[in-house]
């Protein structure tokens, strides 16, 4: 088929996207519009409503219309079988996997490593420090950044993409004749000129509503090996997202909070029930992937490169990174070394000038200019 019959096709009503799988399957070298009644028939028995849409061809008005659209906007439609199609949506289900896909950018759909982050769009000041070190960590590993272009942890996770110069992918609940929040319009044009994309499974023209950004974050999960849940309460989109990509099999991480907080109370819980594993950062990311490990490539920000540090230094200054004080026992816990490996860490990190000691016997991390 061609890629107008293609969007005909995804177009047609009462064609859900396990429907057009099914069809492409069984005739995968013929356009389907050229099928008589008889072949509509085996495949849709009664449906005649299906039958009578593909026999007259009536969503290809429409289609043209789109096409039209793409063509003057440099938007590419993409069918599932074609090859810039994304491979991990093609992996999760023919129900959930749609069928066309809009593409406007120039990022890689098929990378070798992806992450989707998202969280609260009440993002607090710390949920926002928190997603840009993650991403910052991240940067050593080259993934492709995911999110969903809403405010708060959303917009953090594209702009901590874009500072780190990573590819990030935005994915809409809604055409790419818009862009929501409109606030977010310079950062999706950041995102475009840095080499990202915008993607969507919605034509032009499509109205914005709530029920639709739940079916925007399957493919926000869908689209990564892994994601994180940097910030959220005991409900919400980010809670959505994270129970649809476990239901995908595709890891699941969460960023931990202070008990009470308002928007550790969603990533706590998930921890605390196994559906979520705790991450202090991108090497437990990296760990749970199996991606390779680079160890001491990651640049620790402020240090030297000649002052660059083993995997488990970099652990121990992690756990400093956010400005808190922390004493030996802490530092074991959080990082599970020994007491004794712990010090003797510490003592090295010392002797480099990278941390100081405080009163009461706590340790952090020396201010660099």
């Amino acid at each position: 088929m061609n890629i107008l019959s293609k969007m005909a096709l995804a177009m047609t009503p009462g064609l859900g996207n396990t429907s057009i799988r099914r069809l492409t399957e069984l005739f995968p070298d013929v356009d389907v519009f050229t099928l008589n009644h008889s072949e509509l028939k085996e495949v849709f028995g009664k449906h005649d409503d299906i039958i009578d849409g593909i026999l007259n061809k009536s969503a290809f008005a429409k289609a043209e219309e789109e096409l039209s659209f793409c063509e003057k906007n440099n938007i590419c439609p993409l069918f599932f079988t074609d090859p810039g199609y994304p491979e991990r949506l093609n992996s999760v289900g023919t129900e959930d996997c749609p069928a066309l896909l809009y593409s406007l950018g120039s990022a890689n759909l098929n990378p070798e490593r992806s992450v989707s982050i998202v969280g609260t769009r009440r993002a607090t000041a710390a949920g926002r420090d928190n997603t840009a070190v993650l991403v910052r960590e991240l940067k050593a590993y080259g993934p492709l950044i995911v999110s969903g272009l809403a405010y708060g942890i959303d917009s953090a996770a594209h702009s901590a993409a874009l500072e780190s110069g990573l590819p990030t992918v935005a994915v809409l609940g809604h055409g790419l004749d818009r862009i929501y929040p409109a606030s977010n319009r310079p950062l999706a044009k950041r995102i475009l000129e840095s080499g990202g994309a915008l993607v969507t499974e919605y034509p032009s023209g499509t109205a914005i509503t709530p029920s639709r950004f739940p079916a925007r974050n399957r493919i926000i999960a869908a689209l990564s090996d892994a994601t994180v849940v940097v910030e959220a309460s005991d409900r919400g989109g980010a809670l959505i997202t994270a129970a649809i990509a476990n239901s995908y099999h595709r890891e699941v991480f969460a960023v931990p909070g202070r008990l009470g907080d308002t928007y550790s109370k969603g990533t706590n819980n998930l921890i605390a029930t196994n559906r979520a594993l705790l991450t202090r950062g991108a090497r437990d990311i990296a760990f749970q992937l199996r991606w390779p490990d680079v160890g001491d490539q990651l640049t620790i920000e402020g240090i030297e490169p000649e002052k660059q540090l083993s995997s488990e230094e970099c652990r121990v200054v992690d756990c400093l990174r956010d400005g808190d004080r922390m004493t030996l026992d802490e530092l074991a816990a959080q990082t599970g070394f020994s007491l004794a490996k712990t010090a003797s860490i510490l003592f090295d990190l010392e002797m480099e000038t990278l941390i100081h000691t405080l009163p009461g016997h706590t340790y952090q991390l020396t201010r660099r200019r």
